[in-house]
């Protein structure tokens, strides 16, 4: 859990703020919550889940949104803050509707890169050429850009160590 984020709009934002605090135990500890004009629906059965006060919630809200009115997301914050909820950043955007401009769009993404910083334990590894069919290596080496440095190779070694050859200059 401590590489994953629920995030949503409007009432996907609202969702992601009931479900993502309400986990089962705190061994499910989000890395964050992302909400972008929502609100926290339920207020009044709400429950916090101990051990969860200390899951970062970053909030973005216009504040000319017709449709999830500002105050919402003030009492939203101020609620979840009285209920012991101590990492809570609620940022406005003044003039923006109920949508995702630009800023706010800019502003998720660096918090997405901030929360969930590059991990090689989590990257997914391609498949090694060696175990790869001639009609995988082909697509691999398509995908990555390598078709014409793959005219005239006729045997499938020559097609593995293109591959294999492409992976290892990538991983150094």
């Amino acid at each position: 859990y401590h590489r994953m984020l629920l995030t949503g709009f409007s009432q996907g934002g609202a969702m992601s703020l009931y479900t993502g605090l309400q986990l089962p135990d705190a061994t499910q500890k989000l890395a964050g919550i992302v909400v972008m004009s929502g609100y926290l629906p339920g207020a009044s059965t709400f429950k916090l889940t101990p051990g969860l006060e200390t899951t970062p919630v970053y909030h973005f809200h216009g504040s000319a949104d017709p449709v999830v009115r500002y105050p919402w997301a003030l009492k939203t914050k101020n609620g979840l803050e009285a209920l012991g909820v101590n990492n809570y950043e609620l940022k406005t955007y003044n003039n923006v509707g109920h949508t995702i401009s630009g800023d706010i769009l800019r502003d998720v993404t660096a918090v997405i890169t901030a929360l969930l910083p590059h991990d090689t334990a989590f990257t997914v590894q391609p498949k090694d050429p060696s175990l790869m069919t001639v009609k995988e290596l082909m697509k691999a080496i398509k995908a990555n850009g390598l078709g014409s440095q793959a005219v005239g190779l006729s045997e499938k070694h020559e097609l593995v160590k293109l591959l294999s050859d492409f992976y290892a200059a990538k991983r150094s």
